[in-house]
């Protein structure tokens, strides 16, 4: 809604411009009239559409031609007078009024006319028939009052439709000459009958209108009332009422019969809440609402929001199968004004054995857009009606700023859901093949992937600890000179190389060393194409002695060419280490080289169960009677059997931790 509304007053000398604008002021006609009135400000609370309103007059013979263009460009509607006993006025409205108007204006955006007659109380006839005419050669005027200063008849009205003509424009509502509404207008009113068919059967039933109703007016409609328009729909449109619901055809008449009917606030009132402006676009304050991101924070779905797109996927999964396709997948964008996923998509997120989008992916790929640009996700919601839906104040209620990630560091524990991984690698070193295994896809189905389809995210649901996480991967173009911020920024790294390559590891331990040695990013190495005979890596030192030396997990082995789905059990390790960064040295694997494999493995053998079992003999196996359980003494030996036992394995774990 406009903060404002400024009304300008034009016409012939002495059609009575200046009493006009008195007689509203004072509700008594002046008997001393200026050449002109200085602008008043009508207060917002005396309004009726409680809006502040300025009357600007003019005067030939105060002001300038200069003067003049600018009020003429500065004002919101401009009032017409003429004097309904002076042809010669009338006559000037068309050959002179308009045409100076028109001059002086945008093309783009014509600032609405009010024809005005005054001095009504001179005449007894009307002079509607020539000015009707008029109005029907100029679609700006939005309509004709005739009205006398002198008697004070229609002065208040007057101004009211001038108000009004800005608040609630006819032009970009309706085309008087061909009697229909104009197509941006059917568009929106198109979106918002979509939106608010909450179960998308292309009616609105009792519920849906009473929704709709609650929403738009914020009060519902009674029993009666929703009969009656029904009814009248009914008699007036072919299929406008189905089922006992109004259909599109419906809705888009009765808003035809308010704008026919003058009540055009009632259309802009809905247009209005759901989020369209003057021009029918989609306003920029409700598809962008205001919300901060600090740096070193992320951005993330809430609760709330993932119940308002499961609530999308499940009104547009019409045969219940859990994937959303093509044509279904278009019906959820058909309220969007382009489509926003392309078919990269399909090899982002999770999808069936026909490629249709599954729910858990649907939900993936909100996620992916909520991360990677924000603005971009409250567009999108915004297209969706979320704010309407979901009866939040804008889309920034579905979105969590998550706090800074040194926080979490500080305090060794997240309350992300998000977790980012870069994945580095050289050329054909099996980065691509990464990504779509962890959307289930073996060697055979990535073979059937097009070129100019292809993704470089993949992001999917693991869990830690019970805990649903999302794992986003990115795979990292590799120009070892032109790494951004972008590509550097993460939860953890993923260093994959090929090997039955021998120079793969290479660059692998290059990005290393000079990237992430000296960070605090966790990092994973990635042997890949495990399946393939492995060869020696031309480096100073193997894989596995890099990560001893560096303090990194054994290189994990990783192939996609299974016969089945490839497991995802490297994927959880990767966000184990991302949630947990601070846990350095904790085994995931079950290798046997590295340390903690090597104490398990200790504390497990045959040795110790002897020794332990010799114990346990001497300490607990015997008879032990009443009197001895008194004993002092054979405390002192449970005593010194547990320390010895404790001793021995610790000092054991000490000797194998000093290689590292």
């Amino acid at each position: 809604m406009r903060k404002d509304v400024r009304i300008l007053l034009l016409g012939e000398p002495k059609v009575g411009k200046t009493s006009l604008i008195m007689s509203l002021v004072s509700e008594e006609f002046p008997e001393v009239v200026p050449y002109r009135a200085e602008e008043i400000t009508i207060p917002a609370d005396v309004t009726p559409e409680r809006v502040p309103t300025h009357i600007v007059d003019y005067s030939e013979a105060e002001q300038t031609d200069e003067q003049l263009f600018q009020e003429i460009s500065k004002a919101n509607v401009i009032c017409i007078v003429y004097s309904v006993n002076n042809k010669k006025s009338i006559e000037k409205v068309t050959s002179h009024w308009i045409p100076l108007i028109t001059e002086n204006t945008d093309k783009d955006s014509r600032v609405p006319l009010i024809l005005v007659g005054n001095k009504s109380d001179l005449v007894e006839h009307s002079s509607m028939e020539t000015i009707l005419p008029v109005m029907n050669k100029y679609s700006e005027i939005e309509t004709c009052v005739e009205c006398s200063a002198k008697n004070l008849k229609n002065i208040s009205e007057l101004f009211y439709y001038a108000q009004k003509a800005v608040l609630h424009p006819t032009g970009p509502l309706y085309c008087p000459e061909k009697k229909c509404m104009r197509s941006m207008c059917v568009k929106a009113l198109t979106r918002i009958f979509k939106v608010s068919d909450l179960d998308n059967d292309g009616i609105l039933n009792d519920n849906e209108l009473n929704f709709f109703q609650r929403t738009s007016f914020n009060t519902p409609l009674e029993p009666q009332a929703l009969d009656d328009v029904k009814n009248v729909v009914k008699k007036n449109v072919d299929d406008g009422v189905r089922d006992n619901g109004l259909t599109l055809k419906g809705f888009l008449f009765l808003h035809i019969l308010f704008i026919q009917r003058g009540r055009h606030e009632t259309t802009w009132t809905v247009l209005r809440r759901f989020g369209y402006d003057d021009d029918l676009e989609l306003n920029q304050d409700y598809l962008f609402p205001l919300l901060k991101v600090p740096p070193d924070c992320t951005t993330e779905l809430n609760h709330n929001a993932y119940l308002f797109l499961q609530s999308v996927f499940d009104k547009h999964d019409k045969d219940r199968d859990c994937a959303l396709s093509p044509d279904e997948l278009s019906d959820v964008f058909d309220v969007f004004p382009y489509m926003p996923w392309g078919p990269d998509v399909n090899n982002t997120v999770g999808t069936n054995e026909q490629g249709f989008v599954t729910y858990q992916g649907f939900l993936s790929q909100w996620t992916l857009t909520t991360y990677l640009d924000v603005q971009r996700c409250l567009e999108y919601l915004g297209y969706l009606g979320y704010s309407i839906i979901a009866e939040q104040e804008s889309q920034a209620s579905g979105i969590t700023v998550t706090r800074a990630k040194k926080i979490d560091l500080q305090k060794k524990q997240t309350q992300r859901n998000v977790f980012r991984c870069n994945v580095f690698g050289d050329v054909g070193s099996g980065k691509s093949g990464f990504l779509q295994a962890f959307l289930g896809k073996n060697l055979m189905r990535q073979k059937t992937i097009r070129e100019e389809h292809k993704s470089y995210y993949a992001i999917s649901t693991t869990y830690v600890y019970g805990q649903e996480k999302y794992l986003l991967l990115h795979e990292v173009f590799p120009d070892f000179d032109y790494l951004t911020d972008a590509d550097l920024t993460c939860d953890i790294v993923c260093l994959v190389y090929d090997v039955s390559n021998p120079y793969s590891f290479e660059y692998c331990a290059k990005v290393f060393k000079h990237y992430f040695m000296d960070s605090k990013i966790p990092c994973m190495m990635i042997a890949a194409k495990s399946d393939l005979p492995e060869v020696k890596q031309m480096y100073g030192c193997s894989p596995l002695e890099f990560c001893r030396r560096h303090k990194m997990p054994p290189p994990q082995s990783f192939t996609c060419n299974t016969t089945t789905a490839p497991a995802k059990d490297i994927y959880t390790k990767l966000t184990t280490m991302a949630m947990y960064p601070h846990a350095r040295l904790r085994c995931m694997c079950t290798c046997n080289r590295c340390t903690f494999c090597l104490c398990q493995n200790f504390l497990n053998s045959e040795l110790l169960q002897t020794v332990r079992a010799k114990l346990y003999a001497v300490v607990l196996r015997r008879h032990v009677s009443q009197a001895e359980l008194k004993s002092s003494t054979f405390w002192l030996r449970a005593s010194v059997g547990a320390t010895v036992f404790a001793v021995l394995g610790f000092a054991m774990y000490r000797v194998l931790l000093k290689p590292r």
